[in-house]
């Protein structure tokens, strides 16, 4: 409703990033800074790039000993209902530009983007057709017609020394609100 005006109130209350050079020393230097909400200024690309197909059999084999040595809180429902999920064959990102137009990409690991990738495997021919309808959505829809704010943060492995330890971890797309124009009648 609204151009999604409740939604806006809620999310976009608290400070919205718009330089990544900021985000960046505010997450090394002062360590303050672990998730933030940023607005790119132009969005250059979506692309994608092919990673291993499958887990890492040593990592898979730690999670499964894990399961089956078991936690005190744990319920066996838990334990019960645990599957392992496909691991997605792409890494997604995001090419863009911030206020100063310093170009960054900045990797998505949003379940959204990995479901949808998943939909449009099963849904169309080949997984070139389902990786061109990704980058349909998040490309040409999220950037003409949406409002586009990445929410970003850091991963405990890269927060303080990496070059960049941001990565987006979800989107925030409203509709793009249009401003109305007014008429004010005839003029001289």
């Amino acid at each position: 409703k609204d151009g999604w005006a409740a939604r806006k109130k809620v999310i976009l209350k608290g400070i919205i990033y718009d330089d990544m050079d900021t985000l960046i020393n505010k997450a090394q230097d002062k360590n303050e800074l672990s998730l933030a909400t940023f607005k790119p200024t132009e969005i250059i690309d979506f692309v994608w790039e092919e990673v291993e197909r499958d887990w890492d059999p040593k990592k898979l084999e730690s999670v499964i000993m894990d399961l089956k040595q078991g936690m005190l809180f744990e319920t066996d429902v838990f334990k019960k209902d645990f599957k392992v999920v496909h691991k997605l064959p792409y890494r997604f990102s995001y090419i863009f530009k911030d206020i100063k137009g310093k170009k960054s990409k900045l990797m998505i690991e949003d379940w959204e983007v990995g479901q949808l990738y998943w939909n449009c495997v099963r849904r169309y021919e080949s997984e070139q057709e389902a990786l061109n309808k990704v980058k349909q959505k998040y490309l040409d829809e999220f950037v003409s017609k949406k409002d586009l704010y990445f929410f970003v943060g850091t991963t405990l492995r890269y927060h303080s020394w990496s070059k960049n330890p941001f990565i987006i971890i979800g989107t925030f797309h409203p509709p793009k609100v249009i401003q109305k124009s007014f008429d004010f009648g005839p003029t001289s």
